[in-house]
């Protein structure tokens, strides 16, 4: 507390003066704040801080774009790898691809997968593979590859009738056999009718499922999708699997994931025969959009076509 000089002296004076009410002795006020300054500073804070959000909006906004983009790419980037890998563990002559894929409409590209494989035993003495006759068994040569009960054993796949593993199991022309039994160096499989055509290489591959990616588009991206979908029943025809209902038809929720959203523009090709008879390549454009941003990336996968 501050006490005025003038409330001191008072206790020193002597009779009619000393008797003077001490509220009637000027004692200004020495501390506090008066609302006229209070309002200068908040006025001034204003001030100063409106400019300091001036210059700080820039690179704040910088900031968040380039998170966006990062992230947006990313995203492209990640499924652009994923398809990749499934088309170059697809079944040599398996890749197809239907619908408008014009960069604007639903596109579909389908293909075998087949992560395993090896050779088989094409001649006595041991269980050989006997392509005279509908043979449901035979020897592993080399290692053993990862291959289970309900997976498909193809051999010789050349993509055409009569060698088309999307065709079917039980008709003579079909070379495309379900696993029944693995055992330690053998395969056993169920056939009605033997295999069409023997491989020069005595090849096969192990068929686990065919795989789908369904590019739908939207102008803006707002509602536009990338989805996977797998582990359903092998069709013959691809116009069975070309609409996202009949793929939701033949597949869970546990066998389809959403990789992107926000897709804007894709497209997907396949040629069989970009660089010789036996190797394919597939392109793809895929591209997201986000507030007013599109983010658009290419891959190409060559893919090996010798069965």
């Amino acid at each position: 507390m501050v006490v005025c000089r003038y409330v001191a002296r008072a206790t020193r004076l002597r009779g009619k003066a000393a008797t003077k009410p001490l509220s009637s002795v000027f004692c200004p006020l020495s501390s506090g704040f008066t609302l006229v300054e209070m309002i200068m500073v908040i006025v001034i804070t204003g001030i100063i801080g409106g400019i300091v959000a001036v210059f700080l909006k820039a690179p704040v906004q910088q900031y968040v774009d380039v998170a966006r983009r990062a992230d947006m790419t990313d995203t492209v980037d990640t499924a652009l790898r994923r398809i990749t890998r499934d088309v170059r563990l697809a079944l040599p002559n398996s890749v197809r691809v239907t619908g408008a894929c014009d960069g604007a409409g639903t596109c579909f590209i389908e293909s075998l997968s087949a992560p395993g494989g090896g050779r088989y035993r094409a001649d006595a003495p041991g269980d050989e593979l006997d392509f005279t006759v509908a043979d449901t068994g035979f020897e592993v040569l080399g290692q053993m590859p990862a291959v289970a009960a309900g997976d498909q054993i193809v051999v010789y796949n050349l993509g055409i009738t009569g060698a088309d593993a999307y065709a079917g199991n039980t008709l003579a022309t079909h070379n495309r056999r379900a696993v029944s039994a693995v055992g330690a160096n053998s395969i056993s499989i169920t056939s009605a009718n033997a295999l069409p055509f023997d491989s020069p290489g005595h090849r096969f591959h192990v068929v686990t499922t065919p795989v789908t990616y369904v590019c739908s588009p939207v102008a803006g991206g707002t509602g536009g999708t990338l989805t996977r979908y797998w582990g359903y029943p092998i069709q013959a025809l691809q116009s069975a699997v070309d609409t996202v209902a009949e793929l939701d038809a033949l597949t869970t929720p546990a066998t389809r994931a959403l990789l992107a959203t926000n897709v804007s523009s894709c497209r997907f090709t396949y040629n069989a025969f970009v660089v010789a008879q036996r190797s394919g390549l597939v392109t793809m454009h895929l591209g997201i959009t986000r507030d007013g941003e599109t983010v658009t990336l290419y891959n190409a996968a060559h893919v090996g076509n010798q069965p």
